[in-house]
């Protein structure tokens, strides 16, 4: 099992935040062997295209070059204009091979990892040159799987061209009884044949590293159960924060909350365990909007600055219990509760006029129409 710099275990898969950390970094998965037999393969076909013209151009350079004018044999300038022009002719023949081998160099690492660019790489790095480290690389795992993968190409490739040079060893000898175009020309379709086949030989390299890369990377990447932690800390906040946080929102809340208890038109309690308060204003809401409501010291809260604030406190347990369950602060009464709100408002004002002008002091009803969807006994 891998482990961090403090000896811990690195036990944890890698997160999506530590992958994109890494990838810009430039720290994705990669394949040398499977690079090179991409650009070796795509050569061999590139050269089987384009080979006869480039063939045929070199041949003309060069009977250009071997056929002086007699002017040209007095002309001190003559081989620096000749070789100017043998060069350009030359770049020119094998530019759309290079080209091709350019484009493929820089789109065959995205085979494995995806295209990635970043200059951290070249940033410098005292850990790059510590000697501890260093040893522990030259000794790693992966440093074993590169001397497995060299020995394994030298006896791929030793064998495979060993194969090919006696196979084809009496093609050879026979090259110099044919005609010398012809010659050449074979001589070049055997040699791309062998490069061929000695890059095919890599595939095997290739399925063998692409696999083993994609695990050491994600090796690489694991992560402690603690630096998990961190990063949950670092992405989502400490939980301790986070609840200091929420106390203190629910502290604001209930501060705004009891700030609109003055205001209400009513408190309708159960009667200790329950405290709801309600104001109707029949110019802004169609009915009694919640302003206020809580449970326990909530609700005792409520009660107290309803009697300093001489808001009318109405003991109807079941209203209670079902606007509380049923209704979220600053909404409306469910429309089921409209008739009960109503016998409650309506002995409010009842209440009121009597405390003004005496007469028969009003009686509440305890009977309260309340459906059976929206009874709670709790």
């Amino acid at each position: 099992m891998a482990q961090n710099d403090n000896g811990q275990e690195r036990s944890e898969e890698a997160t999506g935040k530590r992958k994109q950390e890494a990838r810009d970094k430039g720290q994705i998965a990669r394949s040398r062997e499977l690079t090179t037999v991409i650009m070796m393969l795509v050569g061999c076909a590139g050269f089987l295209l384009l080979g006869k013209d480039m063939v045929t151009g070199l041949e003309v350079i060069l009977r250009n070059n071997l056929s002086l004018q007699r002017e040209a044999v007095f002309d001190t300038a003559a081989m620096l204009r000749m070789f100017a022009d043998s060069a350009f002719a030359g770049l020119a023949l094998v530019t759309p091979l290079m080209c091709l081998l350019i484009v493929v160099a820089i789109l065959s690492p995205m085979a494995l990892g995806g295209w990635s660019f970043s200059i951290k790489p070249l940033q410098p790095d005292l850990k790059r040159i510590d000697p501890i480290k260093g040893m522990g690389r030259i000794f790693s795992a992966k440093s074993l799987a590169e001397l497995v993968k060299s020995v394994i190409k030298l006896g791929l490739v030793g064998t495979v061209g060993y194969w090919l040079l006696v196979s084809k060893m009496d093609i050879f000898l026979s090259l110099g009884y044919e005609d010398v175009n012809k010659g050449i020309a074979h001589l070049g379709d055997e040699l791309v044949f062998m490069v061929f086949w000695l890059s095919s030989a890599l595939i095997l390299v290739a399925l063998l590293d692409v696999p083993f890369q994609i695990w050491d990377h994600a090796r690489q990447q694991r992560m402690t159960k603690q630096e998990v932690k961190d990063e949950f800390k670092d992405t989502e906040g400490s939980p301790e924060l986070k609840s200091k946080i929420r106390q203190t929102q629910q502290e604001v809340a209930q501060r705004r909350m009891m700030e609109e208890v003055p205001k209400a038109d009513v408190v309708i309690t159960n009667p200790s365990h329950y405290s709801v308060a309600l104001k109707y204003d029949q110019e802004k809401s169609a009915a009694p909007i919640v302003v206020a409501l809580g449970v326990d010291e909530v609700a005792g809260h409520i009660r107290r600055i309803a009697v300093a604030n001489d808001v009318p406190i109405v003991s109807a347990p079941p209203l209670a219990r079902a606007i509380y369950h049923h209704t979220e602060l600053n909404e409306e009464i469910p429309a089921g509760l409209f008739l009960a709100v109503a016998q409650v408002l309506a002995y409010v004002f009842q209440l009121r006029h009597y405390d003004l002008n005496g007469g028969i002091a009003p009686e509440f009803a305890a009977d309260m129409p309340i459906p059976d969807d929206l009874k709670r006994d709790e």
